[in-house]
């Protein structure tokens, strides 16, 4: 699992920032970003750090906190649901990543990202294909990212009840559609995705 960054060590190339995201494909909702940077990505305690989607969410809240002890740096970056609908996804998640890097508290040598490389960087990055499941910075900045957006659904949760959005997240499910063909659609549900605009244009 850590090959990538080994290498990246043993030749001099340190630090390393790990990006990843939470809630590119859901439908309400903000997209997460986040980038870290491990003070040791080999360290035994950080055994335990895996793609977000692999941990119970009991399970990530403990890594979560583990992670934030065990990084130089950690930024975060929200997108909000009608950024994502202004610029569209892939282009708010590419300048996601690009601030998400940049608000590092330490400049990295090298930026690991899983799946999509990120243009206009101006720092050295490489595209790892299912990068959080095979390099660690990755997988804990998707743990950063899941927790993050995790945590903001649940609130949305309590600001807009009859969703569901504690529990899907804003992905789209059986529940989520029946809720909004029930109570319509709310002012996180991103317009520009194809079922959101089905129902705005009924």
């Amino acid at each position: 699992m850590k090959v990538i960054e080994r290498m990246l060590v043993k030749a001099g190339i340190t630090p390393i920032a790990g990006v990843d995201e939470a809630g590119r494909g859901a439908c309400a909702g903000p997209l997460v970003i986040a980038a870290v940077i491990l003070h040791d990505p080999f360290a035994p305690e950080l055994s335990l750090v895996r793609d977000s989607k692999e941990i119970s969410q009991t399970k990530r809240e403990e890594i979560y906190e583990l992670i934030q002890s065990a990084a130089t740096s950690i930024s975060v970056i929200i997108v909000p649901a009608r950024d994502i609908d202004a610029r569209g996804v892939h282009a708010a998640n590419l300048d996601g990543m690009r601030r998400a890097v940049h608000g590092l508290e330490q400049t990295p040598a090298y930026v690991l990202t899983d799946g999509y490389a990120i243009e206009g960087l101006g720092i050295p990055n490489l595209a790892v294909w299912k990068g959080d499941q095979v390099v660690v910075s990755i997988s804990a900045a998707s743990i950063v990212a899941k927790v993050t957006r995790d945590r903001i659904m649940r609130e949305m949760a309590l600001q807009f009840p009859g969703y569901g959005f504690a529990g899907h997240k804003g992905y789209i499910t059986a529940e989520h559609t029946r809720a909004l063909n029930a109570h319509g659609v709310c002012v996180e549900h991103r317009r520009s995705f194809a079922n959101i605009a089905a129902l705005i244009h009924k």
